[in-house]
């Protein structure tokens, strides 16, 4: 991409909180009013649902009855003028809507799926390029000062072997996750796919994937799955996982272990990680500082998505970025159904053929201007 700042909207905002336009006010959604409203960079500005009464309820909840509603950004954007968009839709509404927003100039800063498709989620890569603006996906796990720690901690194990995670939960969520085909692999798995590529530094080569479905699962698709990851140099990750093993769960972010030529790494998802060095290495410093830990949480994605708009800075989870955290999701996907090993690659190939055969304008021009499957940043 040839920038990573905001429009001039932002570059002349330095000394006051930033407009935000949100997009979806659901269960979700809700979630972003509150982090949105405590946070004093930002002006929440205007909410969009196609439900304008929800809308409404969620903003008087909030205590921001006073704050501006419409169905969609195109109602919105010119009564409001705001310096940048949150999606906070459903997935199959991440495309159109920040679609529509970076058409207008406005940075966007989205929850993950980054789109609903492997395709649309590169068609909208490059849109961030063609329009040079910020799109970000909020990977929210990331922001958790233990998962940094962790990651300190591999960096002393010397060469890594294996980087394993175990996801194991029973929520009933009803709704649209019990229908799903994928439940646990599509909807979840990608924050401990994406974590184990922040984790490596690095991003797998191949995939073999197997999914099933325990007799007792309440959801009508597979519930649970392991897949083996392969990466750069023979390192393997693994990771399974069950959203219906009720009983000794485990922490939302997983629970990880780590093995290298110097010792091994554990961390159980929520308290501070752990560390053996046996041979060969070097433990750290107490209070290693060589990074910044941030600010949990949804609230760390939107500070370090301010902070970008403000400063060009490159933010974690930029979509370039991203969308190699969904390509491990449908490369598992596709090799649970044909039951053989895939290149993460050649499911790249497949989805940028696709997005090149549905965009047009600026975003095609971009597209066709890549000289690799994974998008220039």
């Amino acid at each position: 991409m040839t920038s990573n700042t905001a429009s001039g909207e932002t570059s002349g905002a330095v000394n006051r909180p930033l407009r935000a336009l949100q997009v979806g006010a659901g269960g979700m959604g809700r979630g972003w009013l509150r982090t949105l409203l405590a946070y004093e960079e930002v002006e929440l500005v205007g909410v969009a649902d196609l439900d304008v009464a929800r809308a409404k309820e969620a903003l008087e909840q909030a205590g921001a009855g006073d704050v501006a509603t419409g169905p969609t950004v195109e109602a919105l954007a010119d009564q409001v003028r705001p310096d940048f968009v949150v999606d906070v839709t459903i997935p199959e509404a991440h495309h159109p809507v920040t679609m529509e927003a970076l058409r207008r100039g406005l940075p966007v800063l989205g929850e993950k799926p980054l789109a609903a498709s492997l395709a649309e989620s590169l068609e909208l890569t490059a849109a961030a390029q063609a329009y040079d603006r910020l799109f970000m996906v909020s990977q929210s796990r990331r922001y958790d000062a233990n998962l940094f720690a962790f990651r300190r901690q591999l960096r002393q194990l010397g060469r890594l072997g294996i980087l394993t995670a175990e996801f194991f939960k029973a929520p009933h969520f009803g709704g649209f996750r019990d229908a799903m085909d994928h439940p646990l692999v599509l909807d979840m798995a990608i924050h401990a796919f994406d974590s184990a590529r922040f984790l490596l530094e690095a991003d797998p080569v191949a995939v073999y994937c197997e999914e099933y479905n325990p007799g007792w699962s309440w959801y009508a698709g597979d519930a649970a799955a392991t897949a083996i990851f392969e990466f750069d140099g023979g390192l393997r990750y693994v990771y399974t996982g069950s959203w219906c093993s009720p009983g000794q769960e485990t922490s939302w972010n997983a629970a990880w272990r780590a093995s290298g030529e110097h010792g091994t790494a554990l961390w159980d998802g929520d308290g501070l990680p752990t560390l053996e060095i046996v041979e060969g290495g070097e433990t750290a410093p107490e209070g290693d500082t060589s990074e910044a830990d941030p600010h949990p949480g949804i609230a760390g994605s939107l500070r370090e998505f301010v902070a970008a708009l403000r400063t060009g800075t490159t933010p974690m989870g930029t979509a370039r970025d991203n969308v190699a955290s969904l390509a491990m999701v449908y490369a598992a996907i596709e090799s649970a159904r044909d039951r053989r090993r895939v290149l993460v690659a050649d499911v790249l190939e497949e989805a940028y053929a696709q997005a090149k055969a549905r965009a047009e304008g600026p975003v095609l021009e971009a597209l066709t201007g890549w000289t690799s499957l994974t998008p220039p940043g």
